[in-house]
């Protein structure tokens, strides 16, 4: 488990690489893929935690919104950013992912204002999934 980090203090990180003046490069399929293989994610919006995801073999899956039913999907590399598919009617949602002081912040490609999602956990253990909800 590592330690949260101050909503501000990503948020600068992400705005620009020390030193250059430019945006962070949003991460490929294949860096995303390796961050956050085998790991469960908690993700903040302006120090509020939003809802975690784990990260399963084979592209799969499983997020939640906090307080809220866990959903499997599958995550897959289209157009430079990283997308999820939930089914069920659910839209598709494609995040740009970018690392910095090694955590993860994304933007909703569907958000016009760019609102930054960030990551405030990563954990090697499972995410808890409420009854009825079984898993994979």
């Amino acid at each position: 488990m590592t330690s949260p980090m101050p909503a501000g203090l990503l948020l600068a990180a992400l705005a620009a690489l020390p030193g250059t003046g430019q945006a962070a490069e949003a991460m490929s399929g294949a860096a995303f893929g390796a961050y956050v293989g085998g790991k469960t994610l908690t993700y903040a919006h302006d120090g509020v935690v939003y809802g975690m995801e784990q990260y399963l073999p084979q592209g799969r899956v499983i997020w939640r919104h906090v307080d809220g039913p866990c959903e499997e999907g599958v995550w897959f590399e289209r157009d430079g950013q990283i997308c999820f598919d939930y089914g069920d009617g659910i839209p598709l949602q494609c995040w740009q992912f970018v690392e910095e002081g090694g955590r993860l912040g994304a933007r909703s490609q569907s958000d016009p204002s760019g609102t930054w999602l960030y990551e405030v956990r990563r954990s090697s253990e499972p995410m808890d999934c409420p009854a009825p909800y079984l898993g994979t």
